[in-house]
């Protein structure tokens, strides 16, 4: 049997992440959000909402939650940050809402995702 790639796997599991989220009560907004090269901005994983907050999410899958979790770099969270930005202004629908960046992480051990809301923020 063929191993999966890093790619796949990663697709399959924001595919999970997003009917968990659902799950929960997150309205879709939008997947794979990219800027364009060259902008120091890179993809955001998912985009839903809850209430008044929109949420930007990185979903990383590795052998544990703490490899998961150590993966979201700080170069990263400033691609999201920067992807987010973009984002809003491109979608001036959502500029009363209050934002928030979480993680959604998966370990090879365990079933169910781990969601940790404010996995950081903007300073």
């Amino acid at each position: 049997m063929k191993k999966k790639t890093n790619y796949a796997t990663g697709h399959f599991a924001e595919k999970i992440a997003f009917w968990f989220l659902r799950l929960k009560g997150y309205r879709f907004v939008a997947k794979n959000f990219t800027v364009k090269r060259g902008t120091g901005a890179g993809e955001i994983d998912l985009i839903m909402t809850k209430g008044k907050t929109i949420i930007f999410f990185e979903v990383k899958k590795r052998r544990t939650y703490g490899a998961a979790a150590e993966a979201i770099t700080i170069q990263n969270q400033m691609r999201v940050v920067k992807s987010s930005a973009v984002f809003l202004q491109k979608n001036p629908q959502y500029a009363s809402f209050q934002m928030r960046y979480d993680a959604i992480l998966f370990s090879e051990f365990h079933f169910l995702p781990r969601h940790i809301k404010n996995a950081w923020r903007i300073l």
